[in-house]
């Protein structure tokens, strides 16, 4: 066994959304990249990468293009999409980018997607709102037949094809892929239908985390392998790290709603727009993400970990790191390594 893999933090990652509180674009890469080489060096297991568009807080709008430099400068870590917003891509194209990540990572790539909800986007990519989540099943489900069929053929109401093989082809014989929700129970269920695992948002709490493990075992007999995003501040004390934790979160909030006014779509389906107007205000309750946030002691961490272990199996705790510049976020990593995930 090497070094690497008898250190190796199985179970947990960190989530990467290329954040600018400081400095410029450029400086916001480079800084997660170099974050993201030190998880790798330190044994964790996975890096999610998110994807957001005509934002200038949350540079990630080509997670493709991210991933593969990750993969040039890492040697263990998994790294996968946190996610594809698949509605916005040609499902042909974006199954290329995934088989040629996932031969440059050497098996190392995880496949990731979410619906997307914002307006700018909709707007740009031509996509209608209340459309996004029907575009995301077909395309995840157009995506996967042309990675493992030779000549795959797929008719649906937004995407048909015939006759696509792709090279190169991907070399692991199943990426693992996960769908991203807010505890929605139609993407539970087309989840748990084609056993993909999920991602449940860092605003969802440990109960509502559960209750979407069990829906899923409901569907499909067992319980998913899902990946938990969290927001992460270690310091002296919870009095010492919750105002962190909330001035992050804060302005994490009011970035991306800056970056997202909401305009309605050119049709009208009142439960759909009900159902996108109820994802959006989770999306931007900075308060969920507070109560939901793992932070505080070394002690304080260990024990909100454990609990929520102890409640979801098969759980990936994917880290969002609330410091704003890159050695204190480096700091908090090597305290988890060294004093926190030994007794989770």
């Amino acid at each position: 066994m090497s070094w690497w893999k008898s250190t190796m933090l199985k179970d947990f990652g960190i989530f990467c959304l290329f954040e600018r509180f400081s400095g410029t674009a450029q400086n916001a890469i480079e800084e997660q990249i170099k974050l993201i080489q030190l998880a790798d060096e330190l044994g964790f297991n996975e890096a999610w990468i998110g994807e957001h568009h005509f934002n200038d807080f949350s540079i990630c709008p080509n997670p493709s293009l991210l991933m593969a430099s990750i993969f040039a400068k890492t040697e263990n870590i998994r790294v996968g999409t946190a996610g594809y917003l698949s509605a916005f891509y040609d499902p042909i194209r974006l199954a290329e980018e995934i088989a040629t990540l996932d031969v440059l990572s050497n098996k190392r790539f995880n496949l990731g997607f979410a619906k997307g909800a914002f307006a700018p986007d909709s707007k740009h990519f031509k996509v209608t709102a209340e459309n996004l989540k029907e575009t995301m099943f077909e395309n995840i489900s157009a995506i996967n037949e042309i990675l493992y069929s030779k000549k795959a053929t797929f008719f649906g109401n937004f995407v048909e094809f015939e006759g696509v093989d792709i090279e190169p082809k991907p070399l692991q014989e199943k990426i693992p892929t996960y769908i991203a929700t807010f505890a929605s129970t139609k993407t539970i269920e087309y989840a748990a239908n084609y056993n993909y695992n999920l991602m449940g948002s860092q605003g969802l709490s440990i109960d509502e985390c559960e209750l979407m493990s069990r829906c899923y075992k409901s569907f499909n007999g067992e319980y998913p392998k899902i990946v938990i995003m969290r927001t992460f501040y270690v310091d002296d004390s919870k009095e010492a790290a919750k105002p962190k934790v909330i001035a992050s979160v804060d302005h994490f909030v009011k970035s991306m709603r800056a970056a997202s006014s909401f305009n309605k779509s050119p049709s009208f389906d009142k439960e759909n727009y009900a159902n996108i107007t109820k994802e959006r205000e989770q999306f931007f309750d900075g308060q969920k993400f507070v109560n939901a946030a793992i932070y505080g002691s070394v002690d304080d961490c260990i024990t909100q970990i454990k609990d929520i272990k102890s409640k979801i199996p098969n759980a990936t705790i994917a880290l969002k790191l609330a410091g704003t510049d890159y050695e204190t976020n480096a700091r908090m990593l090597k305290i988890f390594k060294e004093q926190i995930a030994p007794f989770c």
